[in-house]
């Protein structure tokens, strides 16, 4: 009979988790680094170098590879032989590892979870309590899945109950433009199909636990139907033009897993769970022996891939930048931002909506207008960093607030992730404002971008404060112009044409 110590599963968990805030599963970086290489929009294969030299860094300087740092995910298979020499549950020992591994001291990572979810939402300060799945299974090991999700890849999952009759591929290629960028592609996509529809979605988020072997499942050939389903749903999605960020291009998904599972006759449930170019989850297995620590990678498996402003590029100073010279940016430009901007996502411009509409007003430091507002919540510094990892968040979450925004505070730009939705275009077009993105998932290539970082408002709010950071060649994407032009609305369309038209080879 084996004997799981305590302490050796704690362990294991804590230490899982710290290694996959910065080393990417390297099936996924050779994954993206075939899409870059095959990538023939140079917006997209931008995006994509950011996200590979992001990785690079993270995978050298042990940190997060996304501000993100995720909702934790735990797959537990317990063997029937195996006795436990603990005082603690399996769940209080899966979140005492979570616990340790968020609080690092030498690798801080984002405390995101939110107890009391549809009342005050109140941060735990330790990103406990984890997702637990546990299945007791024959054997005397405990076969362990961690995983860490983001949120912006998370809030684009969909379920369905399809008729037995309906394609479900006609369904994925239905629904997957309607996820926007926000769940920052390249990525997978995992589909759980049949069983209930708790049991789809739970299926969904386990095939994500897999490694990308699509190419290897294309070369030998389908042996099942969902295999076949696998490769059918690849090709339509990629046909689709979304490409990296949604900017357009060759590539949106690297790899499709499918989970299925008997159903009733008169069901087809269907879940579907995007994972983002922040990819993150290990494996290890516990016999007794000791605490199972994952083995670092060899650094050598990451490509070198170098990013250098082109002779278009034009750098913009914040500090001066006028709305004059801002309505003349056109969609897909790049810019290199220098100079001040502050920082406020969900929490920050709800409270000052609240704020202006009792007419107190925002404090002083928070004069927004002929500003720029970058949509993030960093990671806390350590060592000698000015600030964390601190890519930008889903900017779409802030669409609800952006026309009372602009109005009473003559706010000039916003910077964030993805795409903008009606709401949110209208408003910048009315008010002449522009939308710049960051690349999603190079949050700590971002960072060393910020070379100056302090709260001025709303500590309180945690990472959701509203920063001032001071940057030096920040690289930012033109997303809405002052017109109302959107890239991501015109960049998918013009490349879905050049794959139908050309047909381009896919990866």
């Amino acid at each position: 009979m084996t004997v799981i110590r305590q302490d050796d599963f704690i362990d294991s968990v804590a230490d899982a988790l710290q290694f996959i805030s910065y080393y990417h599963p390297l099936d996924f970086v050779k994954a993206v680094h075939e899409a870059y290489e095959l990538e023939q929009n140079p917006a997209a294969k931008d995006a994509m170098a950011q996200i590979l030299i992001n990785s690079r860094m993270c995978a050298t300087g042990h940190r997060p590879i996304c501000q993100d740092t995720g909702i934790v995910t735990v797959f537990l298979k317990i063997g029937m032989n195996v006795q436990w020499d603990a005082s603690m549950s399996v769940a209080d020992m899966v979140n005492e590892g979570v616990r340790r591994a968020y609080l690092h001291p030498d690798n801080v990572l984002r405390a995101s979870i939110l107890a009391d979810p549809a009342g005050a939402r109140k941060n735990t300060k330790d990103n406990t309590p984890a997702v637990i799945h546990m299945e007791v299974v024959e054997g005397d090991t405990v076969d362990v899945q961690v995983a860490a999700k983001g949120g912006g890849s998370e809030n684009k999952s969909k379920m369905v109950m399809l008729n037995p009759s309906d394609s479900i591929v006609d369904w994925v290629v239905k629904t997957v433009p309607t996820m926007g960028a926000g769940w920052c592609p390249p990525g997978m996509l995992g589909i759980g199909i049949g069983g209930t529809a708790e049991k789809a979605a739970v299926m969904a988020k386990e095939s994500l636990m897999d490694p990308i072997d699509i190419h290897e499942l294309r070369k030998r050939g389908p042996q099942n139907r969902a295999e076949e389903l696998r490769l059918e749903i690849m090709d339509a999605v990629n046909k689709l033009g979304i490409g990296a960020q949604g900017l357009g291009g060759l590539t949106t998904v690297l790899d499709v897993k499918i989970k299925d599972y008997p159903t009733h006759a008169a069901s087809l449930p269907v879940a579907m769970i995007p994972n983002c170019a922040a990819t993150r989850h290990a494996h290890f297995v516990l016999d007794g022996s000791g605490p199972a620590l994952q083995t670092p990678p060899d650094l050598d498996q990451w490509p070198e891939i170098s990013w250098e402003a082109g002779d278009s590029v034009r750098r913009v100073n914040l500090d001066t930048v006028t709305p004059e010279e801002a309505a003349q940016w056109q969609p897909g430009d790049t810019l290199l931002l220098n100079g001040k901007m502050l920082t406020g996502r969900d929490a920050a411009h709800k409270k000052m909506k609240e704020l202006i509409e009792s007419g107190e007003g925002l404090p002083a430091e928070v004069d927004l207008k002929g500003r720029f507002i970058y949509y993030v919540g960093p990671v806390d510094p350590v060592r000698d960093e000015v600030v964390g990892p601190a890519g930008p968040t889903t900017s779409t979450r802030m669409d609800k607030f952006t026309d009372f925004v602009l109005e009473h505070t003559g706010l000039l730009g916003m910077i964030g992730k993805a795409e903008r939705g009606p709401a949110g275009i209208e408003a910048i077009k009315k008010h002449k404002a522009v939308y710049l993105m960051a690349v999603g998932g190079a949050a700590y290539l971002v960072s060393k971008a910020i070379t100056s970082a302090r709260v001025v408002a709303f500590p309180e709010l945690g990472m959701e404060a509203i920063y001032e950071f001071e940057v030096k060649d920040m690289p930012v994407s033109v997303a809405v112009d002052a017109k109302g032009t959107s890239v991501h609305e015109i960049g998918p369309k013009i490349w879905q044409k050049k794959i139908e038209e050309e047909a381009i080879e896919l990866i």
